[in-house]
């Protein structure tokens, strides 16, 4: 198979040096794409700003903001079976952005934000063919949401996880699958989380291929 896994945060600039971002340490993502590469795979890393090191034997390219993950997102998934969207996207950017540092009380009081888009509805509207896997950080009526999320972004199937997993060498998460399924993993290293998600991308790919 040939998989596309997006990591880490995306930084939505104000100036040079001030963004918005959410606290992602990429480390999930990161694991994914190591254990598919290592299931035999052809992998393709899209990461956002983080300070890991990539796994050998992928490619890899760097973006910053939402906008340039969607776009490097498109550029890839034409030749990919399966996208993983394991990167946390920031939901929102600057209406205006500073070529120039914004010096102290000079600035705004208030910052405009704009929407970003919804990178991974949209390739779920669009019926792409491939195995779409989410994520799903939530911290009240998480399996609601996350459950909400899958139904309208058209996914395989997604992992709703909590804050505390961030920049942790572990995860407590739930995987939820479109026909209704629900599955736990309990404080488990990211590592053999993301042994399971690899094959059960790859179980989701099989059962596409055989009701063809």
């Amino acid at each position: 198979m040939k998989f596309l896994v997006t990591a880490g945060p995306t930084h939505e600039h104000l100036d040079p040096v001030r963004f918005l971002a959410n606290a992602s340490s990429g480390k999930m993502g990161y694991a994914i794409a190591r254990e598919a590469r290592r299931r035999g795979h052809t992998v393709s890393l899209i990461s956002g700003p983080t300070h890991l090191r990539p796994p050998r034997g992928i490619r890899l390219t760097k973006v910053i903001s939402a906008m340039s993950m969607r776009q490097a997102i498109k550029k890839e998934i034409r030749r990919s079976h399966c996208l993983v969207m394991a990167a946390a996207v920031a939901d929102y950017r600057p209406a205006k952005s500073s070529s120039a540092k914004i010096r102290k009380g000079k600035g705004p009081r208030s910052i405009a934000l704009v929407p970003n888009p919804d990178i991974l509805g949209e390739i779920g509207r669009s019926r792409w063919p491939g195995v779409l896997v989410g994520f799903s950080l939530e911290t009240e009526t998480g399996e609601a949401r996350a459950r909400d999320k899958l139904r309208q972004k058209r996914l395989d199937f997604i992992v709703q996880n909590a804050p505390a997993t961030i920049g942790s060498d572990s995860i407590t998460a739930t995987i939820l699958f479109s026909d209704g399924r629900r599955e736990i993993l309990k404080q488990v290293s990211k590592a053999v989380a993301a042994r399971r998600i690899v094959r059960l991308a790859e179980d989701a790919r099989k059962e596409r291929q055989q009701t063809r």
